[in-house]
């Protein structure tokens, strides 16, 4: 009988299954067991877990590769829609901002016109300068590996261009400017000027490759052509040309009248650049220039300096506030001279007096005094009430409206003719004349008043310049009445010097208004000259009327007891009235000084030169017209004479009659 051993002990006997490792090592079964486990199967009985263990279970990887996945799919799909975007959307805007930083957009400034005078002799030119520039991304610490490069760049720059504190603060700060590749800081320098620049940055460029430790901060820094405004006869003519701002704007005068004409149309250059440098192989466009044009003045650049000098002269000479003269052609209204005492040089503003940079010929308005006369005896004879013998018989004073009027010295009763109340410059004379344009009062202010305006009162002048002044003339119902009494002898009215110039130069051309001009024409960049348009003529009085008052002004320059005797000229026959008014301060408004002046014109029986000459205040010696501005008539009258080459007529004056005889008179 077999005995059958003990299940337990048979159960230990059973080896534990070998570790994969070694097993698979050694390529050997374990024995008794035939290659497979104790329950068959084919699978090795797994190790026994611990007591009260939970059965380990391998996770699932899907949800995690699906997050993966969708992180992933969004920053492609962020990644797309910005391409997306940066290609197509806004392909143009990025396009130009490539562009922007690798081109550099350059203006070329337009040489301005030059302005010269009838001749063709220059008043204001341009000569070649230089605006000095710089590329502010190459002072930045990465460019330059210093901090302060822009402060040292304007330290330098400042020795060179001049300037203070303030100027070297301002530089600098245009140096450390962000986000551009372009700074201007200095317009219109000398030639001389860039090239100190420019070898202060050779020299530091050379120190620099040498190893010196130098850096060079100037390498930034980088010139542009442009142009200066130059005025080759100092103060000449300064007030009717004006002068060119820092902008390269014209500040004043013809300078600002004709900016676009003179300024022309800027071009521009466009080009690459690396590392603030052209790049020569990347192309080039430009835009040319276009030159402004010449204008030519009707000024004579001679006639001018005279009329400057002669009153500049007498400015001093009387201490006046100003003064000014205008010479005019009196056949084409064409201006010869304009000159202003005290001037200014538009070479150098700094040094200029604010108030001398007006043009005080148009831009003053005053009361004429009595040289405005010639208008009221214009009116009596032309509405033919009286003629230059006409008796007026002048007393010490008039009483009329509310005032008690006296002439300028005290006299017993005079006895004059028409001709002798304008030689001896009566006012009373003057209102008893002008009383008989009408039958009432009212009527003859009508009459005068519309004579006043065809001389062109209170009118634009028609020259166009900047802050040129109409004068003041009121409607005759709204003349106070004072003021009916007081604008036939040059009260109460105000006009400016080319105003009162005209009324003469109309007087002398046979009665025909010519609109006064400034400017002849214009030359353009291809040399075609363009003439200007023809001034505007209008009959103010008949050639009868202005013969007979070319006479009458005649005595009051050859007669002796004229007023205006200084302003004779030997050889020639001289028209001229003198005037002395009472000046409105312009600071307070009320009446403190004088307006001196004296208007006349030559040859008087074949007129073509007119002089009018004004000194406001004069503080030293005489106030006087014909005293202090005849002189001055006949200094620049005489040399505009010989300047134009203009003969004496060797005809002998009029002469007319200044006084009658009362007990002559009487006689039947």
């Amino acid at each position: 009988m077999t005995e059958v051993p003990d299940r337990q002990a048979q159960r230990r006997r059973v080896p534990a299954p070998a570790r994969q490792g070694r097993a698979g090592a050694a390529g050997r079964r374990p024995s008794g067991t035939g290659g497979r486990g104790a329950r068959g199967g084919g699978r090795p009985t797994p190790p026994r877990r611990p007591s009260g263990a939970k059965p380990l279970r391998l996770g699932s990887p899907r949800p995690r590769l699906r997050l993966i996945g969708l992180a992933l799919t969004l920053v492609l799909s962020a990644f797309l829609v910005r391409l997306l975007q940066v290609q197509a959307v806004d392909a143009s805007t990025y396009t130009a901002k490539a562009q922007q930083n690798r081109y550099v957009d350059q203006k070329v400034e337009a040489e301005r016109g030059a302005i010269t005078d009838r001749n063709g002799v220059a008043l204001a030119s341009s000569v070649a300068a230089d605006d000095i520039t710089a590329d502010p991304t190459m002072f930045t610490r990465k460019a330059t590996g210093v901090d302060d490069a822009p402060e040292q760049a304007a330290e330098l720059l400042t020795q060179v261009l001049g300037g203070d504190g303030e100027d070297q603060a301002e530089i600098a700060r245009k140096l450390r400017t962000k986000n551009t590749m372009y700074v201007l800081l200095a317009r219109r320098r000398t030639p001389q000027e860039w090239q100190q620049i420019a070898d202060l940055k050779a020299e530091l460029a050379r120190q620099e490759r040498e190893g010196s430790g130098v850096v060079n901060v100037l390498a930034g820094v980088f010139s542009a052509p442009s142009s200066k405004r130059v005025y080759p006869n100092g103060d000449l003519a300064a007030t009717v040309l004006g002068w060119v701002d820092a902008e390269g704007e014209g500040g004043g005068g013809i300078e600002r009248q004709l900016q676009e004409t003179l300024a022309g149309r800027d071009g521009e250059i466009r080009y690459a650049q690396s590392g603030g440098r052209q790049v020569p192989t990347a192309g080039l466009s430009e835009k040319p220039a276009v030159p402004g044009s010449t204008v030519e003045l009707t000024i004579d650049r001679d006639i001018q300096w005279a009329a400057q000098k002669a009153i500049s002269d007498q400015v001093a000479k009387s201490e006046a506030d100003r003064g000014y003269v205008i010479v005019q052609d009196t056949r084409t209204g064409e201006i010869l001279a304009m000159a202003n005492a005290p001037g200014f040089d538009p070479n150098d503003l700094s040094e200029a007096d604010p108030a001398a940079l007006r043009n005080a010929a148009v831009e003053d308005a005053y009361e004429p005094g009595s040289t405005a006369k010639v208008i009221s005896m214009a009116a009596v004879l032309d509405e033919g009430v009286a003629t230059p013998l006409t008796h007026v018989t002048v007393p010490n004073r008039l009483h009329r409206g509310d005032r008690l009027f006296r002439d300028d010295i005290d006299h017993e009763t005079w006895h004059l003719t028409l001709n002798g109340v304008l030689a001896k410059s009566s006012n009373i004379g003057t209102i008893m004349a002008t009383g008989q344009l009408g039958d009432t009062q009212r009527e003859a202010n009508k009459v005068l008043h519309s004579y006043l305006r065809k001389f062109g009162i209170g009118q634009p002048t028609g020259l166009g310049l900047p802050g040129a002044t109409s004068g003041i003339l009121a409607r005759p119902e709204d003349w106070s009445t004072s003021q009916q009494y007081t604008i036939p002898f040059g009260q109460g009215v105000s006009v400016n010097a080319l105003q009162a110039a005209s009324v003469y130069s109309t007087v002398a051309n046979g009665g025909v208004r010519v609109e006064p001009t400034l400017v002849r024409g214009t030359r353009g960049p291809d040399g075609r000259f363009t003439a200007a348009e023809e001034p505007e003529k209008k009959r103010v009085i008949s050639e009868k009327t202005a013969r007979t008052l070319s006479r009458m002004l005649e005595s009051v320059v050859d007669d002796g007891e004229g007023t205006g005797t200084k302003a004779r000229i030997p050889g020639y026959r001289v028209a001229g009235k003198t005037g002395t008014a009472n000046r409105v301060d312009p600071k307070t408004g009320n009446y403190r000084g004088y307006t001196s002046s004296f208007a006349g014109f030559a040859p008087a029986d074949k007129p073509r030169i007119t002089v009018y000459c004004v000194i406001q205040n004069p503080t030293e010696g005489s106030h006087f017209g014909g005293q202090i501005c005849g002189p001055v008539h006949k200094q620049v009258m005489e040399f505009a004479l010989k300047t134009l080459q203009i003969p004496p007529t060797g005809e002998e004056p009029a002469r007319l009659p200044v006084t009658f005889d009362p007990e002559a008179a009487r006689k039947p």
